[in-house]
C-alpha cells in the first residue's frame, strides 16, 4: 500500500480519535490510554505532542487521500521509540509496513525502540520487516485488555 506522512492537522483528529476507539484495534494494541473514549484527554494529549519539538508525529494518508492512521517518534535521545496506529479498515494491506518504513526515513537517529503485545502478530511482523529485533520481554498491565499482557521490546540499531 502506498502511503504518505504529513503534519497532523486539526481536521485529522476526529478520524484518529475514531480509529483509536475501535474495540479490535484497542485489543490488538493492548497498551492504550486508560480510557480511550475520553475525548478531553485525547485532545490534551494531541495538543501537547503536536507542540513538543522532540516529538515527531504524522498523519498517515493513503493514495486515495483517506486518513489511514498516525505514526510518531518520541522520547529522549537514547530511548527514542516509534509508535503507529493504523485504522482497522487498512489492516492486512501493507499500510503499517509502508508507514514505518517512511517514518524511519523521517527519523534517521539510531537506535530506535518499539514495543508490541507479544500476541500482536501483525505488529511484530511489521517491526521485524523494518529491521527491528527483539531485545527484551516484559509483562505489564494493558489498559486495552484489562489484564497483564506479555510485551516484546524491539531495537533498530542501523
Amino acid at each position: 500500500m502506498e502511503v504518505t506522512l504529513r503534519e497532523v492537522r486539526d481536521a485529522d483528529l476526529p478520524v484518529l480519535f475514531a480509529q483509536m476507539n475501535d474495540p479490535e484495534g484497542i485489543r490488538m494494541a493492548a497498551f492504550t490510554a486508560e480510557d480511550p473514549s475520553d475525548s478531553a484527554r485525547f485532545e490534551a494529549h494531541w495538543a501537547r505532542i503536536r507542540t513538543d519539538p522532540d516529538v515527531i508525529t504524522r498523519t498517515v494518508v493513503g493514495a486515495d487521500g483517506d486518513i489511514v492512521g498516525h505514526a510518531g517518534v518520541f522520547g529522549p535521545p537514547e530511548e527514542r521509540e516509534v509508535t503507529y496506529w493504523i485504522g482497522r479498515q487498512h489492516w492486512g494491506r501493507g499500510a503499517a509496513t509502508a508507514t514505518l518504513r517512511t517514518l524511519l526515513g523521517i527519523a534517521p537517529e539510531r537506535p530506535l525502540h518499539a514495543r508490541a503485545a507479544a500476541d500482536n502478530v501483525g505488529s511484530v511482523r511489521v517491526l521485524e520487516k523494518c529491521g527491528f529485533v527483539v531485545t527484551g520481554r516484559e509483562r505489564d498491565y494493558a489498559n486495552g485488555r484489562g489484564e497483564e499482557v506479555d510485551e516484546l521490546l524491539f531495537t533498530l540499531r542501523y
